[in-house]
């Protein structure tokens, strides 16, 4: 099966992981968790490389660490 090389992320609401997300980039998948969580995208503000705030709230992202199999 081929991969489209998206890392996973998780989402984090300030020290709570709030979900895992498929994104090309640690914005993105904050930016994509909220908009699946119904947010408009003219309330969310992005903050830097991997973090977004809505209304108020940040959000930040880190990549899942995968363990590989030889």
């Amino acid at each position: 099966m081929a991969s489209d090389r998206r890392l996973s992320y998780s989402v984090c609401s300030g020290r709570r992981e709030v979900g895992v997300w498929k994104a090309w980039s640690p914005a993105e998948a904050a930016l994509e968790y909220l908009a699946g969580q119904g947010c408009r995208g003219n309330e969310i503000v992005r903050m830097g490389p991997n973090a977004v705030t809505w209304r108020g709230a940040t959000f930040t992202a880190r990549p899942v660490a995968v363990e590989r199999t030889p």
